[in-house]
């Protein structure tokens, strides 16, 4: 087992965290991924679909794959 002392300025602090150099790299690396920007079409495709969310306009999952004739109704 590895003993690690802690310096008490660090402990008095309260932002210590502990964990694998390899878990820390992959934070690193996943920050490096760049975030998904929707464009203005996306957007008001999304601003659509919550309106008729809210307004009970949709479709269940069977509803739809019979509508797009991937199977019969039952």
């Amino acid at each position: 087992m590895n003993v690690v002392t802690i310096p008490k300025k660090l402990a008095k602090e309260g932002d210590l965290i502990v964990l694998p150099r390899k878990e820390y790299e992959a934070l690193i690396n996943a920050r490096a991924i760049e975030e998904f920007e929707p464009t203005i079409a996306q957007k008001k495709a999304l601003i659509m679909a919550e309106s008729n969310f809210r307004r009970r306009k949709t479709l269940s999952y069977d509803e739809l794959t019979c509508k797009l004739g991937f199977r019969d109704r039952p």
